[in-house]
């Protein structure tokens, strides 16, 4: 900068004009010469240079330079030019002035302090649209951190312009914001915890966009569409919209699904009771029909009489081995459970190969519609309290 002064010095004294000796007409010049070579500098940028880097971003493959070099920050880049000229060669206009040109030079500082923000914070929204498209990190929860970037990049800013304006050395102001940490920590605790809370769920892989997510406490139960620094949103099957603060997910409990969506099937838990009356040792003709249909293919006799239940129990879990749609490599039983005055419950344990949701119920009822109606098959009925017909047919007797 010192060497590109003295050269326009040395040219202006070869012109004639001396700094110690400007009169009105010749400050008037050279102020429109540097305004008009500000304009140029702006129009060569905007009309050349911009559209040139576009023509060579748009011939190569890579679509990382596309967001690089988006129009924001190209926009910005152009925004800068013409006041760093100002600021370079406003002194020549002002060599006796020293107030005038202090002021005129602060405006410009500040000017390009905040056009320099906006610059850094339009670059980071480029690296974050970046790596939300990258392989290894779009699943990371990355938006956060970014946010967290562009605040400190505001908040030097905000502390460069003030101690531009109150001539005071930035690290004063730091020392004087250090002494009320405790307050700036209390207004921004939502953010600070945020931060921490964000790194926590990177670090951890405890969450990513797209999750199923099961927080009764905050009645969240769907897919995870955004994190940020103060918020995760949750879309629920509802439709509606749950935001939960990022420490709440790392201080209390929460569901995730997808460890379910990355294994080999979805579990299928469900029982259903059975009256103990109907329980009773098959009779010849009833093992000989069972027999007839294959539905003892397998079964390993306990003795002379075999139990009506027993047989259903290894009915079921073989129906369920050769069912197209249950993931039989992962675990699959069918077994009894402590009886209760509501009947003895009968639980199907088995994982559904298709993981999505109305597949997933789909087959879950399937299944359960054949068990009842295959139930009476076996002697066996499911126990269920008395209807009004029931206690109507009974006050008929």
């Amino acid at each position: 900068m010192d060497t590109i002064n003295n050269d326009l010095t040395n040219l202006l004294q070869q012109m004639g004009v001396h700094q110690e000796s400007l009169g009105i007409t010749q400050r008037i010049i050279i102020i429109a010469g540097i305004i008009i070579i500000a304009f140029v500098a702006d129009y060569f940028c905007r009309k050349i240079v911009v559209p040139t880097i576009k023509k060579l971003t748009a011939k190569t493959q890579a679509t990382w330079d596309d967001y690089l070099f988006n129009d924001v920050v190209l926009d910005n880049i152009c925004h800068l030019i013409p006041p760093v000229i100002l600021y370079a060669l406003l002194p020549f206009a002002f060599p006796h002035e020293p107030v005038t040109l202090t002021f005129i030079l602060k405006l410009c500082w500040v000017y390009i302090t905040a056009v320099s923000m906006r610059l850094i914070c339009s670059f980071l929204t480029s690296l974050y649209t970046i790596s939300s498209e990258h392989e290894k990190l779009k699943n990371h929860p990355l938006k956060g951190v970014y946010q967290m970037l562009k605040l400190i990049v505001i908040c030097i800013g905000v502390i460069i312009i003030i101690s531009t304006l109150i001539d005071k050395d930035p690290m004063n102001i730091l020392t004087g914001l250090g002494a009320s940490a405790a307050i700036l920590m209390l207004v921004f605790k939502d953010t600070i915890m945020g931060l921490v809370a964000g790194v926590q769920l990177s670090a951890n892989n405890m969450l990513r966009p797209g999750d199923w997510i099961t927080m009764p406490k905050y009645g969240a139960d769907g897919t995870v569409i955004e994190v940020t620094l103060t918020t995760v949103k949750v879309q629920n099957w509802d439709n509606t919209i749950t935001t939960i603060p990022p420490y709440a997910l790392v201080s209390d409990s929460f569901q995730n699904w997808r460890g379910m969506r990355e294994s080999g099937g979805r579990r299928i838990k469900r029982s259903l009771n059975i009256d103990m009356t109907t329980v009773h040792f098959c009779t010849p003709q009833q093992l000989k029909n069972f027999e007839k249909r294959g539905w003892l293919e397998g079964f390993e006799r306990t003795g002379k009489e075999e139990v009506n239940l027993h047989v259903f129990r290894h009915y079921l879990e073989r129906y369920l081995r050769h069912h197209p749609r249950v993931n039989t490599s992962l675990t699959l039983m069918v077994r009894q459970l402590q009886p209760t005055p509501q009947g003895l419950p009968i639980e199907l344990y088995f994982f559904s190969a298709n993981k999505d949701w109305i597949p997933y119920e789909r087959l879950q009822a399937e299944v359960f519609d054949h068990v009842l109606a295959v139930l009476p098959q076996f002697g066996l009925k499911v126990f269920q309290s008395p209807t009004g017909t029931d206690i109507l047919a009974l006050s008929k007797q």
